[in-house]
């Protein structure tokens, strides 16, 4: 390591380079300016969406070695302007936390042990259930004989992580479908 050296004090380098705000490269140490953002080294960057609120708001996504290495807020997005909230801030540490599920798992009643399945047994079982449910549920008059056409065995309540079009479509299907309980968190 090299001996340090007066002429690396940083209000000597500002007086000598006329920063007098000590905002300027005056005041970046050599180590400093040795330090590369993680951006630099990315592959490639995609524009996407933060994932945890209605919001919308843009994030680029810095890829490299087809793994994300950063996520920041897109200036060019009309909603954020750049600018994320401290979940948002956190997505890189959701897409790349060791313990994320990255498979469908289910454990069956009594079991004591899960298991994994593939996604069209799980999506088929969802919709059997979904089925079951509406028709064990279903009424179709009520005791006065006016018409009712509705299950009360099925509900659903949603959440602002899915957008606004999500969210309308899921209260879409499920009135479609006979439920009269739905409920989002959106109030949408």
């Amino acid at each position: 390591m090299a001996a340090w050296s007066p002429l690396e004090w940083p209000v000597l380098r500002q007086v000598l380079t006329g920063d007098r705000t000590g905002r300027g490269a005056a005041v970046q140490s050599a180590r400093t300016r040795q330090i590369e953002s993680r951006n630099a080294t990315a592959d490639r960057v995609v524009q996407s969406v933060c994932p945890f609120c209605a919001v919308g708001c843009g994030q680029k996504v810095y890829v490299k070695d087809d793994k994300v290495v950063q996520i920041e807020g897109d200036p060019d997005s009309p909603i954020s302007r750049g600018r994320l909230c401290p979940k948002g801030s956190s997505s890189e540490q959701l897409v790349n936390n060791p313990l994320r599920q990255t498979k469908i798992r289910y454990r069956a009643p009594h079991a004591t042990e899960w298991t994994d399945l593939d996604r069209d047994t799980a999506i088929d079982m969802i919709a059997d259930r979904f089925l079951a449910a509406r028709r064990h549920g279903w009424q179709d008059h009520d005791e006065h004989g006016r018409p009712l056409r509705r299950t009360m065995g099925i509900a659903s309540l949603g959440g602002a992580t899915l957008d606004n079009e999500e969210n309308y479509l899921i209260k879409k299907l499920f009135t479609a479908a006979g439920a009269i309980q739905i409920e989002n968190q959106a109030r949408i």
